[in-house]
């Protein structure tokens, strides 16, 4: 009996060893892949992260930079990026400051639109530092080697805005507002401008009564500005505004004098405002830009530049040192003969809301 007992205690025993072997083994072949899959999964995981972008804004003072911020949130969660946004609110340390901070964010790509076309260049020189390529939103960052600029064609939206006038007016006194000095897209909607009516001044049909640069684009200095000629008893006949925000306190400065709709008025950027001035008669022209398709192909070129595939661009621009990528689309000029199948046709305004229906 004793001898039968110990050996049915030896063999539970043995038994009891071999599964814990068996078991053993069990639990090894399976942490084998579990190791192997989180492998595999961690390698997705950085194939799958999504393109961090960065998008610094000079200012959202004008409705204009309101949309293309959100549009471009929109496109960039289209895509699939994600995106960061800054405003410098016309601050020029501000703006290398809040650039520091995207690349500290780990961004893949800065998108800038420069408060200042000279100072911003210390902020694409921040992001290249870091390996971050950078495009250059709508406003050139001058000397500075931009991996890609990309914007309307400004000087064509100068051409534009001053055939808008010689639309209306043969000949007459000009008073002109151009935008921020330090923005370079003024200067190249001056030199647009400058080329359509130099045979008309040196004619004399057309007489330059002033020309003053707004700082900051502000529409106050626009009003001030229209305000002092017409208190000299200068007489007027049309003003160029460098936007529709300038254009808008241009006429209101018109509309003090009892002038509105009898000074011809242009701007761009198709602000809303602007848009029912023009059906309302107080505004003759604004250049359309569609910033949709601006935004659009700025989000595809800058996952583009992350990922190193080719963008393809063959048009350069003298950024004053360098020879950089132009990305440039087409303006638009809008009146009252073509609003409907232009900014209301493509949804950029609605139709109730440019006739206030």
């Amino acid at each position: 009996m004793v001898k039968d007992k110990v050996l049915k205690n030896s063999l539970i025993a043995a038994l009891s060893i071999v599964l814990i072997i068996q078991i053993a083994l069990i639990l090894i072949k399976i942490d084998k892949p579990t190791v192997s899959l989180s492998k595999t999964q961690d390698v997705n995981l950085r194939e799958e992260k999504k393109i961090k972008i960065g998008f610094s804004l000079g200012t959202l003072k004008e409705e204009r930079w309101i949309k293309d911020r959100d549009i471009l949130m929109t496109k960039a969660r289209e895509s699939g990026a994600e995106i960061i946004i800054q405003n410098a609110n016309n601050d020029d340390q501000d703006q290398l400051k809040q650039v520091r901070y995207l690349i500290n964010q780990d961004i893949d790509v800065l998108l800038l639109v420069p408060n200042d076309y000279s100072k911003a260049a210390a902020a694409v020189d921040m992001a290249k530092e870091r390996g971050i390529p950078v495009i250059s939103y709508d406003r050139l960052v001058l000397n500075s080697n931009v991996d890609l600029y990309i914007s309307f064609d400004n000087v064509k939206v100068g051409e534009l805005m001053a055939r808008g006038i010689l639309n209306k007016i043969k000949s007459g006194n000009v008073l002109i507002i151009n935008g921020a000095q330090n923005d370079n897209n003024t200067r190249m909607i001056k030199e647009g401008y400058d080329k359509i009516l130099k045979p008309f001044v040196e004619s004399g049909k057309i007489n330059i009564v002033a020309e003053e640069w707004a700082p900051n684009w502000l529409k106050e200095y626009a009003f001030n500005i229209v305000d002092k000629e017409l208190q000299k008893r200068t007489k007027l006949n049309a003003v160029i505004a460098g936007n529709d925000s300038l254009a808008e306190g241009a006429i209101e400065a018109l509309s003090e004098h009892r002038l509105i709709g009898k000074v011809h008025v242009v701007g761009q950027d198709a602000d809303l405002w602007a848009c029912q001035r023009i059906v309302e008669g107080t505004q003759v022209t604004t250049i359309y830009k569609p910033i949709d398709k601006l935004a659009d192909a700025a989000i595809e070129l800058a996952i583009k530049l992350v990922k190193k595939e080719p963008v393809n661009i063959e048009k350069r621009i003298f950024d004053g040192k360098y020879y950089v990528p132009y990305y440039v689309l087409e303006p638009i000029a809008v009146d009252k003969s073509n609003i409907d199948i232009t900014i209301i046709k493509d949804g950029f305004h609605l139709k109730d809301e440019v006739y206030r229906k």
